[in-house]
């Protein structure tokens, strides 16, 4: 390769060639602190705005529209009734109730079995077999959600094998109900509750727990005073998945659920007869989602996340 000398200074008298756009662009924006934060974030919150600022204002805006009871088509005129009907009707409340009630059982569930679990994982568990027992617990989320339902659809059934080993112990099946739903929801979610706890009792220092038996703290005290503020945030972090998710969810219900209804049931079933009516209703879990997190950040839990 031949070495190219550097280009020779401007002869005494004449002027130096001035610069390019690009040259003036690069100098600018090494100059503007401002514009360079602009160009980096402009690409990540257009789409932020166009995939989900965008829909959801024209989600809620859909709610405010009504449905002609006699043509069918929506009447794009401002209105409170799809509102008014929900929270006047009484099953419509039930179903909201019922919703948040099963989202909250199964965020607890989750929580009660995760915290064992992850401790087992990250503490007792010889760190040989850790990375195992972690694929383990994950290896659930590699299989399609529909055939993860169908099979504890074909599990909790009437003649399935849930029935038949519940058999030999003179009980009968358990059907499908909401029980059903709670437990295929938390079998389901579970992983992500798993995870962040398992994760923040790995990176807890062995020394904390050493600590509190060493000044005379029993087991129950060790683990409320010191293992579970370390934890909260983790326990907070998966509670933000699992709540969000059960709250949502209308396929396990609909497969597993009986004749029992929740809020995604209803959104569904409306979608294609009162578009306006169904978006106020999926409307309502991202209320109670923000809400959720406004109590969970008084808390200060999302500040250590």
């Amino acid at each position: 390769m031949v070495a190219t000398s550097p280009a020779a200074p401007a002869p005494p008298g004449v002027p130096a060639p001035s610069p390019g756009p690009v040259r003036v662009a690069q100098t600018w924006l090494h100059r503007t602190v401002w514009a360079r934060l602009a160009a980096l974030l402009a690409l990540p919150l257009t789409w932020l705005v166009l995939i989900y600022l965008v829909p959801l204002a024209l989600l809620f805006v859909t709610a405010l529209w009504s449905t002609d009871s006699f043509t069918g088509l929506v009447v794009r005129e401002l209105t409170f009734e799809n509102y008014r009907d929900i929270f006047t009707e009484p099953a419509f409340l039930l179903t909201v109730l019922r919703t948040v009630v099963v989202a909250a059982t199964v965020t607890v569930l989750c929580a009660l079995i995760a915290l064992p679990m992850g401790f087992f994982m990250s503490r007792v568990a010889s760190p040989r077999w850790r990375p195992l027992l972690l694929a383990l617990v994950l290896t659930p989320l590699w299989a399609a959600y529909l055939v993860k339902v169908y099979a504890w659809r074909t599990i909790l059934s009437p003649s399935g094998p849930a029935a038949d080993v519940l058999g030999w112990f003179g009980l009968s099946a358990p059907g499908y109900g909401l029980g059903a739903v709670v437990l295929v929801l938390t079998y389901l979610w579970l992983p992500y509750m798993v995870l962040p706890v398992h994760t923040a009792l790995s990176a807890m220092p062995e020394s904390l727990v050493d600590a509190a038996a060493d000044l005379g703290a029993r087991p129950w005290r060790t683990f409320r005073d010191v293992m579970l503020p370390v934890i909260w945030p983790a326990l907070v972090a998966g509670s933000i998945f699992t709540f969000s998710l059960s709250l949502g969810d209308y396929i396990t219900v609909q497969l597993v659920g009986g004749t029992r209804q929740m809020l995604g049931n209803v959104v569904y079933q409306n979608f294609s007869v009162n578009l306006p009516f169904a978006a106020a209703m999926a409307t309502l879990p991202v209320v109670v989602m923000v809400g959720y997190l406004l109590a969970v950040r008084r808390t200060g839990a999302l500040e250590n996340l």
